[in-house]
């Protein structure tokens, strides 16, 4: 398993604290390859370190060490970087110059936004990442919170639609496979798709377990009829995984099943973690 490094987004929140001090999730990530972390802030344009009474340098400073005394103590190499600008096309920008693996984001879901990264910057990296993302779901509605799943990849739902960048998605099973026990594969068969009669839909989800069998990771098969993120949502309710996996812009035959605004409202609704693989980048 080779070196992976990752972008770990924070805006110096409590719900980002939570994130970074979740000794299970750092386990996750070394145990899926990952040994350098960059711990990126982003301070919005219209922030200015000398508003009236709030002495945000300082605070940022403050919390910038904290968080990486405890990734390095969790035994990960550690950069920070701040920079000024628009969080996500800069956790973007630093994400492609890094030439990180991952992005990892934290977020309280359907809350109120309480600030820039969590909520609205998940959902606009969930639309433009160009690596991996991973959405950390974060309590809400409490002032001290813990992150909703401890293991980030121990049960993941992987949802399919048999294109190109699912079977991309599918391959991060080569890595993800370190730190996951059970997987379920979730195909969602609507109306106006052309994926196959069931007969064949059934016998491309067993050539995925065989596959995942091969890996050791007991898997297990869910084919469902209606609105690909209703249904991707209910299947999450119903088998309670760490993690969904799928890719952010898949397409099937006939139309485009898990595209871009699939995959923002599962990063707004789902209650656990989302990881998104992008298609890889244009040359």
């Amino acid at each position: 398993m080779s070196a992976k490094s990752a972008v770990l987004a924070t805006d110096l929140s409590t719900a980002s604290e939570t994130m970074v001090e979740s000794e299970t999730g750092l386990n996750c990530l070394s145990q899926i390859g990952v040994e350098r972390i960059h711990l990126v802030t982003v301070v919005p344009s219209n922030v200015h370190s000398g508003m009236p009474g709030i002495d945000f340098e300082t605070r940022r400073k403050r919390a910038l060490r904290r968080y990486r005394s405890t990734i390095e103590g969790a035994g990960f190499d550690v950069e920070t970087h701040v920079v000024r600008g628009t969080p996500h096309r800069r956790i973007n920008g630093i994400a492609g110059a890094v030439g990180a693996d991952l992005i990892l984001v934290g977020s309280r879901g359907k809350s109120p936004l309480e600030n820039r990264v969590i909520g609205s910057t998940a959902r606009n990296l969930a639309r433009t990442t160009v690596v991996p993302l991973l959405v950390d779901r974060i309590e809400r509605g409490v002032d001290d919170p813990e992150t909703v799943r401890r293991h980030l990849f121990k049960r993941t739902l992987f949802a399919t639609d048999f294109s190109e960048n699912a079977e991309r998605a599918f391959e991060t099973f080569e890595y993800l496979r370190h730190a996951t026990a059970e997987v379920t594969l979730v195909h969602v068969r609507s109306p106006k798709d052309d994926t196959g009669d069931e007969g064949d839909v059934e016998a491309r989800l067993g050539e995925l377990e065989d596959r995942l069998d091969a890996w050791g990771l007991e898997a297990r098969t869910d084919v469902r009829r209606g609105d690909p993120a209703a249904e991707i949502l209910a299947a999450e309710r119903e088998h309670d995984p760490s993690t969904l996996l799928l890719g952010s812009r898949g397409r099937s035959r006939l139309r485009r099943l898990l595209l871009g605004s699939v995959s923002e409202e599962i990063v707004a609704n789902a209650t656990g973690n989302v990881f998104l693989v992008p298609p890889p980048r244009s040359p």
